[in-house]
C-alpha cells in the first residue's frame, strides 16, 4: 500500500490562490482545480488573507533611526 505525502505549499503558492480568489474572476471551485487544492483550502487561505491584510500597511513611517556607532566620518576618524 502506498501513502501519499501531503504537499506543502509556500506562503507565495498559498497568496497567489488567496489573491485569485478575493478577485473572484473565477468560482472557488475553478481556483481549486487550477491549484490543485482543495475548495475549503481555498476559502480558508482566502479568509486569511482578507484578515490579515491590514497588517501589512500598520508600519511605521518615515526615516529610520540612525545608529551612532555606525557613523562612517567617525569610524574613519578612529583609523587616522
Amino acid at each position: 500500500m502506498t501513502e501519499s505525502k501531503r504537499k506543502v505549499f509556500t506562503g507565495a503558492q498559498k497568496a497567489k490562490v488567496a489573491l485569485a480568489a478575493v478577485k473572484g474572476l473565477k468560482t472557488i471551485n475553478e481556483i481549486a482545480q487550477e491549484f490543485g487544492v482543495h475548495p475549503t483550502q481555498v476559502n480558508q487561505w482566502k479568509k486569511e488573507l482578507m484578515d490579515n491584510a491590514g497588517s501589512l500597511f500598520e508600519g511605521k513611517r518615515g526615516a529610520k533611526p540612525t545608529n551612532e556607532q555606525s557613523d562612517p566620518d567617525r569610524l574613519y576618524a578612529k583609523i587616522e
